[in-house]
């Protein structure tokens, strides 16, 4: 069965970056949407998926923009 939602911890892993770091993302209003369940910190698969993809857009655009 496929999970629709990662925890910050799960997300900070996948993106082997510090779980701080998309707390400090949330504050400044950066980094992929999310929810709040019961207190508890919850980002939605698809959100994920979709802020991977426009990073990865943005990124090549810089590196054409820069050529």
């Amino acid at each position: 069965m496929k999970r629709n939602c990662m925890t910050q911890k799960e997300l900070a892993d996948r993106w082997t970056i510090s779980h701080r770091t998309l707390e400090r993302w949330r504050w400044a209003g950066e980094g992929p949407a999310y929810m709040k369940l019961g207190g508890r910190v919850v980002y939605r698969v698809s959100d994920i998926e979709a802020f991977e993809k426009a990073v990865i857009q943005s990124t090549a655009e810089q590196q054409i923009s820069a050529s």
